[in-house]
C-alpha cells in the first residue's frame, strides 16, 4: 500500500513552487498547521527532509527535496494522464504569461475556436513558474510565453522577437528620445517585475552587457510598474507595451523602445515533451501564430 498520498505531493509541490507555507496554503484552500504536518509526515516517512524552515512562513528546499519534488512533478503529470486518458472532452487548456495575456490569449482562444470548432478551449493567465508546474502536472497544454524557467522537457516553437520598452515620467531626462540603448536606461533607478524569474532575466542581461544598474523598486504588476515611472519613481522596463499615454491613474507618460541588439526577447509556444506522440496537440500549437 502506497503512504504518500498525491494530494501529499500536492502539497510538497505548491510549497516548492511558492517557496511559502502560507501562500502554499491559500493557493490549495488548507489551512497553514494542516499543510505543515502534512508536510512533516511524509518527511517522517521517507526519514529526509524536503524542506528547511525558515522564520516565519519562509522555506527552502534542501538537495535531496529537488529530487524528490522532479519525481513528485513527474508522478502528478502521469497521474493526471491517466485520469484524463478516458475523458474525451475534457478542455483543451491554453496558458499565457500574465502580463502579455491581454494581447494574446483572447484572440488566440477565439482563432483555435474557430479553426477547430469541435474542440473546447479553455485559457488561463499564470506566471512563468506556474506555467510549467501547470504544463508537468497536465492542468495546462500549452502556452504563450517566453522561454524563461522552462527546460528540456518542454518543446517550443519561436513566435516572434519582442523589444522591450522603458517607461518614463513626461518630464524624465530621457522622456524626449525616440529610442534607447540599455545603457542609458540603467544610468537612472529602475523599477522591474517582482516575478522572480523576469527580474533574474533582466539581472542575467545586465551582466552579459557588464552593465550596473540600480534597483529602486520591484512592481507585483505591469499596470503598478508603469503607474510608478509616471510618478517619477524611476524608469520602468519591460517587454509588454500598453499604447495608452497614460497609467491606470490617469498620469501621463511616455513609452520608449529599448533597441540594444541582446535585449530582444523570443515569445514562443511551450509545451511538455509528450511521452507518447498526440497529433492533435500537435496540429493546435502549430496553428497558432504571433499577433
Amino acid at each position: 500500500m502506497l503512504y504518500i498520498t498525491l494530494r501529499q505531493y500536492e502539497y510538497i509541490l505548491a510549497v516548492a513552487d511558492t517557496g511559502s507555507l502560507t501562500d502554499a496554503a491559500g493557493v490549495l484552500n488548507v489551512s497553514q498547521p494542516s499543510l505543515s504536518v502534512a508536510i512533516s509526515r511524509v518527511e517522517d516517512h521517507i526519514g529526509r527532509k524536503i524542506f528547511l524552515r525558515g522564520k516565519g512562513s519562509a522555506i527552502s528546499i534542501t538537495p535531496f527535496g529537488h529530487r524528490f519534488v522532479e519525481q513528485a512533478q513527474a508522478l502528478l503529470h502521469s497521474a493526471a494522464v491517466i485520469e484524463h486518458a478516458s475523458d474525451a472532452t475534457r478542455p483543451y487548456v491554453l496558458g499565457c504569461f500574465e502580463d502579455i495575456a491581454p494581447w494574446y490569449l483572447p484572440n488566440t482562444l477565439k482563432r483555435l475556436r474557430n479553426t477547430y470548432p469541435t474542440h473546447e478551449f479553455n485559457g488561463i493567465e499564470a506566471r512563468f513558474a506556474d506555467l510549467a508546474s501547470g504544463m508537468l502536472r497536465g492542468e495546462i497544454d500549452f502556452a504563450i510565453t517566453y522561454d524563461v524557467g522552462f527546460d528540456d522537457r518542454f518543446q517550443r516553437r519561436h513566435l516572434k522577437e519582442i523589444t522591450p520598452v522603458a517607461f518614463v515620467a513626461m518630464g524624465h531626462p530621457l522622456a524626449s528620445h525616440k529610442s534607447l540603448d540599455l545603457r542609458e536606461v540603467a544610468k537612472y533607478p529602475l523599477i522591474l517585475s517582482a516575478e522572480g524569474l523576469s527580474e533574474s532575466h533582466m539581472r542575467t542581461l545586465f551582466d552579459t552587457l557588464n552593465i550596473t544598474a540600480k534597483l529602486a523598486h520591484k512592481a507585483a504588476s505591469l499596470e503598478l510598474m508603469r503607474s510608478m515611472a509616471a510618478h517619477g519613481e524611476g524608469v520602468g522596463i519591460s517587454y509588454s507595451f500598453p499604447t495608452t499615454p497614460t497609467s491606470y491613474d490617469g498620469q501621463p507618460l511616455v513609452t520608449i523602445p529599448i533597441t540594444t541588439p541582446k535585449a530582444s526577447a523570443g515569445l514562443y509556444i511551450i509545451w511538455p515533451a509528450p511521452d507518447q506522440p498526440n497529433p492533435l496537440l500537435d496540429q493546435f500549437t502549430a496553428s497558432i501564430k504571433s499577433k
